[in-house]
Order: structure tokens, then sequence, then C-alpha cells
């Protein structure tokens, strides 16, 4: 595979999403650059994220049929890639994705030559931002921050990207580091 896959992770509320949104409307029509969509077992209109829902009973069938890059479970949903990026990166095409911090080291022995990018904000932003959103009761924001706190130990060999200021300015570290990720490939 000659293309470039840039694998954005982070914790939730970290904003990657609102970021991923951002870099796809500014890439626009690049004709080298590919935003892949997740495939999750949530309804489409659920949480901020451009995805492909899918019922438990779809994704399994997709999965079972090798129609997923790559697929990882977590907080109770199913999520996947699909295989087209594989063919966008043969055509030397560069590849931004939404993974999972927690299967980073999967989708490394995969795609070994991927570039890992953390957003990364600080516990009490966190902390703050999961609180206002109201998806979740205190006691499971605290446990997301313990889990956040256990996956930036296991991190490394990453682009950090802080999103505690301004969000057009980590969009655009975003933007330039997905531009820089296309010249190279």
């Amino acid at each position: 595979m000659s293309g470039k896959l840039i694998y954005v992770s982070g914790p939730s509320g970290s904003g990657k999403d609102s970021l991923l949104r951002h870099a796809r409307e500014q890439l626009s029509g690049h004709a080298r650059i590919c935003f892949a969509h997740r495939y999750i077992t949530r309804a489409a209109d659920a949480g901020g994220e451009n995805h492909v829902a899918l019922s438990p009973g779809e994704f399994a069938a997709r999965s079972n049929s090798n129609l997923f890059a790559l697929d990882w479970a977590s907080n109770g949903l199913q999520y996947g890639i699909g295989a087209e990026i594989d063919h966008w990166l043969d055509k030397g095409l560069t590849v931004v994705m939404n993974g999972s911090r927690e299967y980073l080291p999967q989708a490394r022995e995969r795609y070994p030559y991927l570039v890992p990018v953390e957003i990364a904000v600080p516990e009490a932003v966190l902390r703050e931002r999961l609180l206002a959103r109201g998806r979740e009761t205190p006691e499971q924001v605290a446990q997301r921050l313990q889990r956040n706190r256990l996956l930036e130990r296991s991190s490394s060999q990453l682009e950090i990207i802080r999103n505690d200021g301004d969000l057009k300015e980590a969009g655009q570290a975003l933007v330039s580091l997905i531009l820089r990720c296309a010249e190279q490939s």
C-alpha cells in the first residue's frame, strides 16, 4: 500500500468529531484525501459523528463477510472501518479515520505505517465536556476519566493535537498534519 492512514483517536469528549468535521470541510474535494466513515451499532442521530448506523445483525453479517478493514467493540457498541480503505490506500491516497485508542495496537499491526494522532484535552476540561453533554451519569463520567488515565499511560509515538482552546486552531493543526501526510504519499 502506498497511501497513508491517519488514525485519529482520543477520549470521548475531546472534540474528535468536531475536528474531523472541520478537516473534512476544509479538505472537501481534495483529490488525494479520503475520510473513512465508521460503521457503528448505534442510531444515525446519536452522538455528533457522521457515521453509518447498523443493527447488531447487520454489523455481524458485514464482519463475517470480511467487509471491514478494522473493527472493534467499545462502550457496548461495535465499530468498523470499511474494507474500501485498502483500495484507497493502494491508490496512494491519504485516508483519515476515527479510531479507538484501545484498538491502536491491533490497527498498527495491520497497518504498520499508520500515523497515530491523539486529540488531547486536560482532564478538567474533559470532565466538564462529558458532564455538559448529559449522556452519562457522574459515575459513568468518572469511569471514562479513569479509562482515559490508563490509556494515556499506554500511548507512545503519537502526534498530539491539543483541543482545549480555539476549535479552529486545533482544527487547522489537524488539517496541516493531513496535508503533510498527503504530500508524503
